[in-house]
Order: structure tokens, then C-alpha cells, then sequence
């Protein structure tokens, strides 16, 4: 395995981080598998409950795709590398545990279309924004033209990904593309103090929960109603909703097994 993105475990949460700070942790072919590889890792894991994606140094998040490396693609090449990239984000929008973007600098380019895939995004006060790829006359690849617009309203992804320029991380909190934002040296603590709130609660819930949310966005009112009462049903069949049932009803805190 490269060291490209390291993998480490903190109180049910495991923590991604991009590691190429002398290139702004740009998105190479060399991260992707080793985000795609550390990503499984996270999620077949029973230990981890919620996963964290920062990248290193204090300057940025990941500055985009390695653009030595996407200058190279033709017509084919192209397609190729659009649909490996979309693939391993999709991989973290399909987890079954939550998944945090701790966004600590720049997040351009891939590196916002990598926030955008996670369940939530939390910026350091430095952060900014973008899907510049106009100025290099492409377009967004790695889902930046679909997530953006379900995130912000498609006036707002018009205006960001026809204009290209960046946003501060105060108003990509204000326009609903960011959850919270931190002073910088707080960030990561702040991620992972709620990451580990996350990990405390039953994860079969929360894996419903997820399951739930994204339904919303692929069906109709009707559709995802009906699909939210069968996973409803299906929670309150667990050893977990019993046991958070009589926590309550007891006046003490729950203890959560997964089953």
C-alpha cells in the first residue's frame, strides 16, 4: 500500500488522510487507490462506526486532480479517468457509515467533488471552494456537476461551475455546500468529537438513517415514504431499538451492539 493516504483509528472513527502536502494533496492515481483500499478497509471494519477525510499541512484539503497526470488523457483516456474517480467517491457516498469531510485548505476541483461525496462537510475558517476545471477548458469529472446542484440549487452550480472562481468557507456555510466551519487549529478535533458522538449511536440506525436521506433524492415523495416505513419496520426489529427503547424508559444511557 502507498503512502499516499494514511489510515488511522481514533474512538470508532477512522481517519483518512491525504498525504501529499508538497503538492497540495492533489488527486493522483496513486491516492485513488489508496483511498479506494483504505475506504474498504474503513467500512468492513465492525470497530469503525464513522470515517474522517482530511487532507495534510495546513494549506489544503486535496488542490484538485494531479493535472501532470489528467494533461496526458485523450478522448477515451478521458472517460476512464472520469468514471475511476467517480467510482471510488461513490464508494464513500455509499458507506454505510457516515462519512465526514474535515476540510482543511483548498478543496478544488476533485477535492471539492471529494467533500461533496461525503455525508457532511466541515470547513477550517481558511477553506475555500471551487470546480475551476473551465479555466483549464474541461469540465467537472468526478461528479461535480450532479452533487453540486443537489447541494446548493443549480442556480448556485451554474454560477460556480461556469464561473469557476472560488468560495470562501463562510459562504460555502452560508449558500449550504458546508456544515460547520472551525478556526483552523480546531477543525479536526471538532470532526472527530462529532464523528465519535456518531460512532456511540446504533449503527443499524445510522446506516438506515443514511439509507433513508439518500433514497430522498432518487425517488418520489410517495417511493421514499413507503421505502422509510420498511426501514423503519426494519430497526424496530433490532436487539438496538430495544435496548434504546429501554435506556430511555429507565432513565440510563444505551449501550449499542450493532445487532
Amino acid at each position: 500500500m502507498n503512502d499516499t493516504v494514511l489510515l488511522s483509528r481514533e474512538d470508532g472513527v477512522a481517519i483518512l488522510t491525504i498525504n501529499r502536502p508538497d503538492k497540495l494533496n492533489a488527486l493522483n492515481s496513486d491516492v485513488l487507490t489508496a483511498l479506494e483500499a483504505h475506504i474498504a478497509t474503513a467500512v468492513e471494519d465492525r470497530s469503525v462506526r464513522c470515517i474522517v477525510v482530511t487532507g495534510s499541512g495546513p494549506k489544503a484539503f486535496a488542490a484538485g486532480a494531479d493535472i501532470a497526470e489528467l494533461h496526458t488523457n485523450d478522448a477515451y483516456a478521458g472517460r476512464l479517468f472520469a468514471e475511476r474517480g467517480q467510482r471510488v467517491f461513490a464508494a464513500l457516498e455509499r458507506s454505510a457509515k457516515p462519512v465526514i469531510a474535515a476540510v482543511n485548505g483548498f478543496a478544488l476541483g476533485g477535492g471539492c467533488e471529494l467533500a461533496m461525496a461525503c455525508h457532511m462537510r466541515f470547513a477550517s475558517e481558511n477553506a475555500k471552494f471551487g470546480q475551476p476545471e473551465i479555466n483549464l477548458g474541461i469540465i467537472p469529472g468526478y461528479g461535480g456537476t450532479q452533487r453540486l446542484p443537489r447541494l446548493v440549487g443549480i442556480a448556485k452550480a451554474y454560477e460556480l461551475v461556469l464561473g469557476g472562481e472560488m468560495v470562501a468557507a463562510q459562504e460555502a456555510h452560508r449558500i449550504g455546500l458546508v456544515n460547520r466551519v472551525y478556526p483552523q487549529d480546531e477543525l479536526l478535533t471538532a470532526t472527530v468529537a462529532f464523528a465519535s458522538a456518531l460512532a456511540a449511536k446504533a449503527p443499524l440506525a445510522l446506516t438506515a438513517c443514511l439509507e433513508a436521506v439518500q433514497i430522498s433524492g432518487d425517488t418520489s415523495l410517495l417511493e421514499g415514504l413507503h421505502a422509510e416505513a420498511n426501514l423503519f419496520g426494519r430497526i424496530c426489529g433490532t436487539e438496538d431499538f430495544k435496548e434504546g427503547t429501554d435506556a430511555f424508559l429507565a432513565k440510563r444511557s444505551a449501550s449499542f451492539t450493532g445487532k
